[in-house]
């Protein structure tokens, strides 16, 4: 299982934004991981529909869209989500996740279901027919910088149990919230596969440091 990036745009420098682009495509990075935020299911505004339009004319490097709004299924019709793309949607901001993975079907894309860290894994058991993957949050989602939530840790393992005893090992995992080298490394030996890099991995330093980080990273995850 080959490990993959998702480099977290909200902590990108938009000064830097075409040599940032330019550096992911020449290192290879697999996503770019879009927080969409509507500061009433988190407590802060993110990248909207017109930064997600400006950025596919930039890169065709597929995106990972976080959807931390409210409600998601009454706007995917907003973003313009594309067949490449992974679109995650928060078990938390809808009385009605089947019906919002069903609506998220018919755009063709991966369609990954988003768990807050205090959000219990039995969750998960009806949606495994309606999923491609599920994004664990390690912070509470709303804000970089934060530090990991300790018992996310285990709550990965017990994510990759529950998914052997299903039968489900297809599912993908992404992990999403202070993944450090050495956090990446913790995730990647319990089976996680794609990891958000913000400013604990990628963007650390300038625009200068970016491929060495990312190199950094990817020898951690190996």
């Amino acid at each position: 299982m080959k490990s993959k990036i998702s480099a977290s745009m909200m902590c990108s420098d938009l000064i830097d934004l075409k040599e940032t682009l330019r550096i992911f495509e020449e290192e290879e990075v697999e996503y770019l991981h879009i927080d969409m935020m509507d500061g009433t299911f988190v407590p802060n505004f993110g990248l909207g529909v017109d930064y997600i339009r400006g950025l596919r004319k930039l890169t065709n490097i597929p995106l990972d869209l976080h959807l931390m709004i409210k409600d998601p299924e009454y706007k995917f019709q907003w973003i313009g989500i594309k067949e490449t793309d992974i679109v995650s949607i928060h078990y938390e901001s809808t009385f009605q996740v089947q019906r919002a993975l069903d609506y998220l079907k018919t755009y063709g894309c991966k369609r990954y279901l988003a768990v807050n860290p205090a959000t219990p894994v039995y969750v998960l058991e009806e949606v495994l027919d309606y999923i491609d993957g599920i994004n664990l949050l390690m912070v509470n989602p709303g804000h970089a910088g934060q530090k990991i939530v300790p018992s996310t840790i285990k709550k990965a393992q017990r994510v990759v149990d529950f998914l052997r005893s299903e039968g489900r090992e297809d599912i993908a995992i992404e992990v999403d919230g202070n993944i450090t080298p050495e956090n990446g490394n913790k995730l990647k030996n319990i089976g996680a596969e794609i990891f958000v890099c913000g400013t604990s991995a990628i963007f650390k330093g300038n625009v200068a440091d970016y491929r060495n980080n990312i190199q950094i990273f990817r020898n951690s995850v190996l």
